[in-house]
């Protein structure tokens, strides 16, 4: 078990961190298909715009910021995932850096932290 937490605890973090990971992927799901079902429709227009002109600025625009969010989208998934398997290895809500234990509080805000605040204050 994670430094001392309950297993009521432990059950409750899993299960907050199992619907998060369900959360994301489907936000990336949509987001790609959304993103695939607009290139198409784009592609399939008498006429793709100048990158050159507004319209096409602002289409690259809107480019880089969807893919700006799936990295973001990734990101959190890619955390919550392994916030899963250190609960799983049961080092669930100890400090990778110091070997503290991460407030309950923190782990409420931020169920993937892998930090308690002073050892993720120092990083940024």
């Amino acid at each position: 078990m994670s430094r001392g937490l309950a297993a009521s605890t432990i059950k409750r973090f899993q299960a907050k961190l199992e619907a998060e990971q369900a959360r994301l992927a489907h936000l990336i799901d949509t987001h790609v298909r959304e993103r695939e079902e607009s290139r198409i429709s784009e592609t399939s227009s008498e006429r793709m715009p100048d990158p050159t002109t507004a319209e096409g600025g602002s289409m690259t625009f809107e480019y880089e910021k969807d893919r700006s969010v799936d990295r973001n989208l990734q990101d959190l998934l890619s955390k919550t995932q392994y916030a899963l398997t250190r609960l799983r290895d049961g080092k669930y809500g100890i400090c990778e850096s110091c070997g503290a234990s991460i407030p309950l509080e923190r782990l409420e805000i931020l169920p993937h932290a892998t930090e308690c605040v002073s050892c993720a204050s120092k990083r940024s």
